[in-house]
């Protein structure tokens, strides 16, 4: 089990990891958990696996230790019998497809989506020029790279902005292109707030995507499978704050998570459609969590697909799986057993 990371979204997975590494069944797997630092190292994380079997480990998982060095150790593993990695690490260098080429590399079997599918739900701009393509709604956006944002002050830069406003405006979203849990994320309605968006945003990616403001309900699906994926059932995001923000996800604890939203019956189908063609679309396998907008003005709008989502017993995706009658061990062998399937068959189409 993979965890930590080099992205803003460290700490999360270490939460997600925690859980997993209690939730997974010890009878079934010999878990070998593996903590990747912000400065890259990978580092054995077997002494957080000590203190969780003796009740002495808090809320996340510690990804510091002896050097771990993926290739020699997978490959003993490997010859001593079946391993199957779970990346729990979010963001770039994770959930972006260069963990998962590492992996195809090493000719390991993974749980989620492989190179090219996380490397398109990743950046949010190359997502949304796929979903485009297959006609799926959403919201009006533009791309700009950090080196249209250079010249502040300048008369360029400020037409850039009035621009930005007027066509997608009179408030928009600012966010990272290659990042998620809401950091670097930030509204602005006005040119000064904009421009303070913008560089924020920026300084977590070179690409940058700017969003018109959709006024409406937030709702998510999980999606699990390959070829021919089963989705759930919606579930539906409160926030509370003025939008889903980093903090509202993890530290005030104050968004409600609502895992039987008030929908008719044909807007919940309408988005299940939806959530399997943008997971086909954007070539997902094994899990991705949807997220939609369903604005006031009636419009079914697709935000993002997210590939390996929050895996806390509490987080969206695996709620509501439980609500389908899906457990959290269950679904963490749901998920090993498709790593395994891809493995095999992406063999057989290898093999001479």
């Amino acid at each position: 089990m993979l965890f930590g990371g080099r992205s803003a979204e460290h700490d999360v997975s270490c939460i997600s990891a925690r859980h997993v590494l209690a939730a997974a069944d010890p009878d079934t797997y010999e878990i070998v958990p593996v903590g990747i630092a912000r400065d890259g190292q990978w580092m054995s994380a077997d002494s957080s696996a000590a203190a969780l079997a003796v009740g002495s480990l808090g809320d996340r998982l510690d990804p510091n230790g002896p050097a771990w060095d993926p290739f020699p150790r997978l490959a003993e593993m490997s010859a001593e019998g079946p391993v199957v990695v779970f990346p729990l690490v979010h963001g770039p260098f994770g959930e972006d497809g260069t963990l998962q080429g590492l992996l195809e590399m090493a000719d390991i079997p993974y749980v989620g989506s492989g190179v090219l599918g996380s490397a398109l739900a990743m950046d949010k701009l190359a997502a949304k020029e796929i979903v485009t393509h297959h006609g799926l709604p959403q919201a009006r956006y533009r791309g700009l790279h950090a080196d249209q944002l250079t010249e502040k002050g300048s008369e360029g830069h400020r037409a850039t902005l009035e621009s930005l406003l007027s066509e997608l405006g009179p408030r928009v979203f600012v966010k990272p292109a290659n990042l998620g849990s809401s950091v670097g994320v930030a509204p602005a309605g006005d040119v000064t707030s904009l421009d303070a968006a913008l560089a924020d945003a920026a300084s977590y990616d070179e690409w940058v995507v700017v969003e018109e403001a959709v006024t409406g309900r937030e709702i998510e699906l999980a999606v699990l499978g390959d070829r021919i994926p089963q989705v759930s059932g919606p579930g539906e995001i409160r926030p509370g704050e003025a939008f889903y923000s980093y903090a509202d996800k993890y530290e005030t604890d104050a968004a409600e998570l609502i895992d039987e939203p008030d929908l008719a019956p044909d807007i919940t189908v309408g988005f299940q459609e939806m959530a399997a063609r943008a997971f086909i679309a954007l070539r997902c396998s094994g899990m991705a969590r949807v997220d939609f907008f369903l604005a006031d003005d009636g419009r079914m709008l697709l935000n993002e697909v997210n590939t390996i989502p929050g895996f806390t017993p509490i987080s969206m995706y695996p709620r509501l799986w439980q609500k389908a009658g899906l457990s959290y061990p269950a679904l963490i062998d749901r998920l090993v057993d498709l790593a395994l399937e891809r493995h095999a068959r992406r063999r057989r189409n290898t093999e001479r």
